[in-house]
């Protein structure tokens, strides 16, 4: 099967732009919460705040350049056009590299990733690099059909490098990358030299509970916490994602608070153009509800990896990031019951849930300390 590649650019109509002002400018904002700071959800005042400067101060047109000055295409795969950023090292034998994103990601996280990963001081660590949005993400096309999981992306991004004329990579990611990687991995062995997981998704052996140092009881305690007080978006995105985006895909501040919320609590420190870049990418392509459903199709799935309860062996070579400030945080002993190959495993006292914005340099660091060992 093969596949159908067309050149692409991000264009956006000042139309849209405009009726996103006009859209804000109209919103009915609700009574503050009873109870102060974050404990009811995002505060009114941050959103209020993130949407006047979406209003009258932040710059779509400068995120949409950092995505023109990368090469893109619109690529058909599997019946579904998927956005793909294609960049060629200048240098001879770049390393092939797909990086996916998550939620509530997309391709403007991974961009500035680029420069450094394709053109490094030494020519030894180049990569090609591929960062295709995910299907019903952004600017790729949107499912008609249900059963798009982590599986199928995973076999649709084998379709695609392959169609790229690529043979043998790597694949790395995070949030929704992590998994979709991972299944490429196993999938495709033959194929995926290793892959770099951001971080891995690995939990405690089910059959001895009490087995835990006081940094894995620490870590449990953290996701556990987690999924008490911060998991309500996943159930809704599992249970109707449908529902949900007919609110979010009408009203711009909806979607700054829900996006927001997120991107401001899980991340370490992201500015306001940081998380407006991922706000806007969503509004002006209406993806709120399709992104939605590939929880739908996969959490629980991924559920049972995160918490142990799966920990089918994924054995290509395995590199890892963990970032202080991510949830969740596994040992390399956990991670190493599911990824018996493990190379490269460095945990970061800063950064969190969106390193490549957070901290790119110890990221890009880590990426080319792992695949050198696997080229």
């Amino acid at each position: 099967m093969g596949i159908r590649v067309r050149p692409f650019r991000v264009e956006v109509a000042e139309s849209e732009l405009v009726d996103l002002r006009e859209r804000l400018a109209r919103t009915r904002w609700p009574e503050a919460a009873p109870v102060a700071g974050w404990a009811q959800g995002i505060p009114r005042e941050v959103v209020r705040d993130l949407c006047a400067y979406w209003a009258d101060g932040y710059d779509w047109r400068a995120a949409e350049a950092r995505l023109n000055a990368v090469p893109q295409s619109m690529v058909t795969v599997d019946g579904v056009d998927v956005h793909v950023l294609h960049a060629r090292s200048p240098h001879p034998g770049a390393f092939p590299l797909v990086i996916t994103h998550g939620w509530p990601g997309s391709v403007l996280e991974l961009v500035d990733l680029v420069g450094p990963l394709t053109d490094p001081d030494d020519p030894a660590d180049a990569f090609d690099v591929v960062i295709p949005s995910l299907p019903g993400y952004g600017f790729s096309g949107r499912p008609d059909t249900a059963g798009w999981g982590v599986e199928r992306i995973a076999d649709a991004w084998a379709e695609l490098m392959a169609g790229l004329g690529y043979d043998r990579y790597g694949a790395a990611g995070s949030d929704w990358g992590t998994s979709v990687s991972s299944c490429l991995a196993a999938q495709h062995r033959d194929h995926v030299a290793g892959i770099h997981l951001i971080p891995p998704l690995a939990g405690p052996d089910p059959a001895r509970p009490d087995d835990l140092t006081e940094e894995e009881r620490t870590a449990l305690q953290r996701i556990q916490e987690r999924g008490r007080s911060a998991s309500a978006y996943s159930e809704i995105h599992r249970t109707a994602p449908q529902t949900l985006g007919y609110a979010l895909v009408d009203s711009p501040a909806g979607l700054c608070a829900w996006l927001g919320e997120k991107l401001l609590t899980w991340g370490d420190g992201l500015t306001r153009d940081q998380v407006l870049d991922q706000v806007s990418l969503y509004w002006l392509t209406g993806t709120a509800a399709s992104s939605a459903r590939l929880y739908a199709e996969s959490i629980e799935r991924i559920a049972g990896w995160i918490t142990g309860v799966d920990a089918e062996p994924v054995d290509v070579p395995v590199g890892a990031s963990v970032f202080h400030a991510e949830v969740p945080w596994p040992s390399r002993r956990w991670a190493a019951r599911r990824y018996p190959d493990i190379r490269h495993w460095s945990t970061h006292d800063r950064g969190g849930h969106f390193p490549a914005l957070e901290v790119p340099g110890l990221l890009v660091d880590d990426l080319r300390a792992f695949f050198r060992q696997v080229r």
